[in-house]
């Protein structure tokens, strides 16, 4: 498995700081798929905008359609996400 380096949490400061303040008050906790991208915060505040948009933000599509699409994808991908 690769080895990506990462700012660990309580290091981070400015905009990573602000993300990852967001996302332990969304989840009580920064996923794997978030602090992977801590080298480049701007980055990671664009997916969590498209994320959030499209999982909550209005669609023809229901909250439960979206996610049941999202687990799908990530079942056939393997992801353990």
């Amino acid at each position: 498995m690769p080895w990506i380096q990462q700012i660990p949490v309580a290091d981070a400061t400015g905009l990573l700081k602000e993300e990852f303040d967001a996302a332990l008050a969304r989840a009580g906790r920064v996923w794997n798929i978030v602090h992977i991208m801590s080298l480049n915060p701007n980055v990671m505040r664009a997916s969590m905008n498209m994320y959030k948009a499209l999982l909550h933000d209005e669609s023809p599509l229901s909250r439960v359609q979206r996610e049941m699409l999202a687990t799908v994808v990530s079942a056939e991908l393997a992801c353990p996400y």
